[in-house]
């Protein structure tokens, strides 16, 4: 027990390792191939989680040259007024074509509004069910995001919604990248035409035996899957919750690149 308490401590005290991911895609054209997102979820800015802490994942994820940084939700665990400042090298992150970030369950218990604004002032670009088109060579991509799954239960406006995030989206444009906090969001996203969601949440159990339980509120645990016609990526989390210990669910920083694929 004490060994696996001090691995776990280990493991979630020390940088989150940068993981390679590819994603094949249908029809993506040759421009495309190798676009790169990374991908940083679940930090939990809070009692134990700390500038110092938030710094390393900025500098490690910039250091990756991205095109693209997406951030899907559950950054902080408290009030902007006490941990404004302990998030603030999220501003430093850089991409040619931006930053995007979504809510996840966990600012709507820090207070969603004030935190969207500040991350806003930090400028990072918060998608709430809408998107953002970019042009990578000059082709149209589109970047969507949804408020978290339960969003709804705090404030029925902001209510989760692939759909109107999708709404006056270019036709041609391929991939159509969603994000979205919990998994659970595929079920209504796929249908749509999205080609690739991102999620977070699950933490990939963060220790045993957590990894079995989340399986019965989250169709994904950790990983890449398929829906479908549409790719999910589940990140581990880039920090941790609750107590600094994570045992056979490492954190992560995702590279994901874009491949092009004949079906």
């Amino acid at each position: 027990a004490l060994a696996g308490t001090l691995a776990g401590l280990y493991n979630a005290r020390r940088r989150a390792r940068v993981v390679d991911v590819d994603v094949p895609i249908a029809g993506l054209p040759a421009d495309l191939d190798g676009f790169t997102i990374v991908q940083i979820s679940d930090i939990h800015v809070g009692p134990t989680i700390k500038k110092r802490y938030v710094q390393a994942i900025v500098d490690a994820v910039n250091e990756q040259l991205p095109d693209m940084i997406a951030i899907t939700g559950d950054v902080v665990d408290g009030s902007v007024e006490h941990l404004s400042e302990q998030a603030s090298p999220l501003g430093q992150l850089h991409a040619p074509y931006g930053v995007y970030l979504v809510t996840g369950n966990h600012e709507y218990y820090s207070g969603a509004a004030p935190w969207v604004a500040e991350f806003r002032r930090m400028g990072l670009r918060v998608l709430m069910n809408e998107h953002a088109v970019i042009y990578p060579s000059g082709l149209p991509v589109v970047v969507a995001g949804v408020t978290d799954y339960g969003a709804g239960a705090f404030d029925p406006q902001q209510r989760s919604n692939p759909l109107a995030a999708l709404s006056g989206a270019p036709a041609d444009a391929l991939p159509r990248i969603l994000l979205a906090h919990q998994p659970r969001s595929a079920a209504a996203a796929e249908p749509l035409g999205y080609t690739l969601q991102l999620s977070g949440h699950t933490h990939g159990g963060q220790f045993f035996p957590w990894g079995f339980f989340v399986r019965f509120q989250q169709p994904y645990t950790a990983g890449l899957h398929r829906l479908g016609r549409m790719w999910i990526y589940v990140s581990r989390g880039t920090g941790y919750w609750g107590p600094p210990k994570r045992l056979g669910a490492p954190s992560e920083i995702t590279r994901l690149r874009l491949r092009a694929a004949s079906r």
